[in-house]
């Protein structure tokens, strides 16, 4: 059975940086950049095993700017978004980008040869929508589907959910945050999320 951070491996894998620029298509983007992510982690496995804080600066140079984390937040966070003044929206994009990079560096260290497959994306002629397909294999031949959803802005690919064996990032966060704010308010979210963020750094960092 693969494990929960191997789950979630393609997508720090997948939009590392790279020659992504390069590249005109989705599915570019995801392929020459998965392949790249692959010859990094071998030529520093090393590095990263005796010093798990350095994923971070990695994850922060590299994958980040793969992201667009502002439209990630505001459909995130739905009718919270327009209700946020612009310090809790700043702050909270703060926090959750800070969320996804601590929850999922150590996963780059998981990945030890299991098979990436691409398939052809699905694009909608009259959007700037696509959907990039692909599939982890694991050593004993278990089939996981990863779906990035990604949307074209200033001529870039940019990931804006990602959906794992059927579940969306931006759906599963969207229901914890809208309960936690509706229970104790926003700032409250923004608490807990600076809370968890500190002890994700702290236990990696060991």
């Amino acid at each position: 059975m693969i494990g929960k951070n191997l789950k979630w491996f393609l997508l720090i894998l997948c939009f590392m940086i790279g020659v992504a620029k390069a590249v005109a298509s989705p599915d570019d983007v995801v392929k020459v950049t998965a392949d790249g992510v692959i010859s990094h982690i071998a030529n520093n496995r090393s590095v990263l095993e005796k010093n798990p804080g350095k994923i971070y600066e990695m994850v922060d140079q590299l994958i980040i700017p793969r992201f667009d984390f502002i439209s990630m937040s505001k459909w995130v966070l739905g009718k919270h978004w327009k209700q946020a003044s612009e310090a809790q929206r700043s702050e909270f994009i703060t926090q959750f980008k800070a969320l996804l990079v601590r929850t999922y560096a150590r996963a780059l260290l998981e990945y030890s040869g299991q098979e990436i497959k691409y398939f052809p994306s699905e694009q909608n002629p009259k959007s700037n929508i696509a959907v990039v397909k692909t599939e982890l294999t694991s050593a004993s031949n278990t089939h996981l589907p990863i779906l990035y959803r990604m949307h074209q802005k200033n001529e870039e690919w940019k990931v804006v959910d990602v959906s794992v064996d059927g579940v969306s990032l931006v759906t599963t966060y969207r229901g914890s945050f809208a309960t936690q704010i509706k229970k104790n308010g926003f700032d409250s979210l923004l608490n807990e999320l600076s809370k968890k963020n500190a002890r994700l750094e702290a236990s990696t960092s060991k």
